[in-house]
């Protein structure tokens, strides 16, 4: 996961020009990605063998997750945002005067990310009656246990995805519906990419939170289940949120690499700094958001 999300993060953050809207939320894109990328070989670990880094690191490396979790997808959001503004108001946004208030609005996805991720607070490690193996795990008070687990899963659901998919279903909708009118092989790649974009979204995230639902209908009893049935959701659990920590994989891919300028920004600085093929001449515009999706 790291590489792309690191070149992507490179390759916006050390040019001599303004960073675009589009470009500055890739950026923050990026950055949440990378942070995911850093926790996930502790949890493959504790995963696998158990959790041995104390009750410390239990809460560190769940606030990360969170914290990387929310703020990668609610950073998709806005960019679903910005595209409907570049292509359905296309003169309404080259209007605005907007650097200062992308930044403010990626800096409140990260405090509305680090306020969401406060329940991983919770998270302590120990080792469940008749087991050898020490796992991070939630601790809640015995009386409040289902009340807070309910609590923090509905607003995973809703926050951490309902709310996210209905920002992008509107505003790609609304993109791909003004794309329609536009007969252009561009025009037409530029459809294909937002299924793309929505379908990749869906197809990692979904599973995850059908399956953490699932799971939460069987704690709360309204749904009848035996050890069987436990295991079987716990299993899917863990394999879609793997599926799900995949979206981070794809980011790089569908929001940057596709665009035709980030790619040859990206070939220019190769040959420019390894090859050492010329000198590096004046860029003329940055990637983005309307370039890596051809809008």
């Amino acid at each position: 996961i790291t590489p792309g999300n690191l070149l992507v993060g490179v390759v916006l953050s050390s040019g001599t020009h303004t960073l675009l809207p589009s470009d500055v939320y890739l950026l923050h894109l990026a950055a949440a990605d990378t942070l995911l990328s850093l926790a996930l070989p502790f949890w493959g670990w504790a995963a696998l063998l158990g959790w041995v880094f104390g009750d410390a690191a239990c809460k560190l490396l769940s606030l990360l997750l969170e914290l990387s979790f929310y703020s990668s997808i609610l950073l998709l959001a806005c960019i679903s945002a910005d595209r409907y503004r570049l292509v359905v108001r296309p003169a309404q946004s080259r209007r605005e005067a907007r650097g200062k208030r992308d930044w403010l609005m990626c800096v409140t996805v990260w405090a509305l990310g680090a306020v969401l991720s406060l329940p991983a607070l919770f998270r302590v490690a120990e080792r469940p009656a008749g087991s050898d193996r020490t796992i991070c795990v939630d601790s809640y008070s015995p009386d409040s246990a289902s009340a807070w687990r309910l609590a923090t899963r509905v607003v995973r659901h809703t926050l951490g995805f309902l709310l996210p998919l209905a920002v992008m279903l509107l505003c790609y909708g609304a993109a791909a519906a003004r794309l329609r009118r536009v007969r252009s092989p561009r025009g037409r790649r530029a459809r294909q990419l937002i299924v793309a974009v929505v379908g990749a979204f869906l197809l990692c995230w979904a599973p995850h939170h059908v399956a953490v639902m699932a799971d939460t209908l069987q704690r709360v009893w309204l749904v009848p289940h035996g050890c069987a049935a436990r295991r079987v959701v716990g299993g899917a659990e863990f394999a879609t949120q793997c599926l799900g920590f995949l979206h981070s994989l794809a980011n790089p891919v569908l929001y940057a690499f596709m665009g035709h300028r980030f790619r040859e920004d990206l070939l220019r600085r190769f040959r420019n700094r390894v090859l050492c093929q010329g000198s590096e001449g004046p860029r003329n515009s940055r990637s983005g958001s309307q370039t890596s999706s051809g809008l």
